[in-house]
């Protein structure tokens, strides 16, 4: 729900324009903004509803490996995080390259991490 709430504050903020040019006040946040929609919260609500509701991997782990499962969870967050504070700082202008590096590299284990996790759930038995 944090996420959600960032992502609709963010929104908001960029549809307020400035007075005197016209442009939205933050229009660095614009992909941070997409992101915090996009990763932050319906990615987030699929890896979850996959992880509870996908069939069950066996009866002593129903839900496949808690270790990743809790995996996922922080490297997705925690590459999303870097990607909040690195976008705007690139669109300013600062070299922050490896920053933005570092929050896909992230984002892709989360995503391995998952599908590891999830794919003996949904393959044929």
């Amino acid at each position: 729900m944090i996420y959600f709430l960032a992502a609709v504050l963010t929104g908001l903020l960029l549809a307020a324009p400035i007075a005197w040019s016209g442009q939205p006040a933050v229009a660095v946040f614009g992909p941070t903004q997409l992101h915090l929609f996009t990763v932050g919260w319906v990615t987030q609500i699929i890896f979850g509803v996959a992880y509870w509701m996908f069939p069950r991997h066996s009866a002593a782990r129903p839900r496949g490996s808690e270790a990743l499962g809790w995996a996922s969870l922080i490297l997705l967050n925690a590459g999303l995080l870097f990607r909040v504070v690195g976008e705007p700082l690139s669109r300013l202008g600062d070299r922050v390259g490896p920053l933005l590096v570092v929050s896909a590299l992230l984002q892709l284990l989360a995503g391995w991490a998952f599908v590891l996790n999830t794919w003996p759930r949904v393959r044929g038995r």
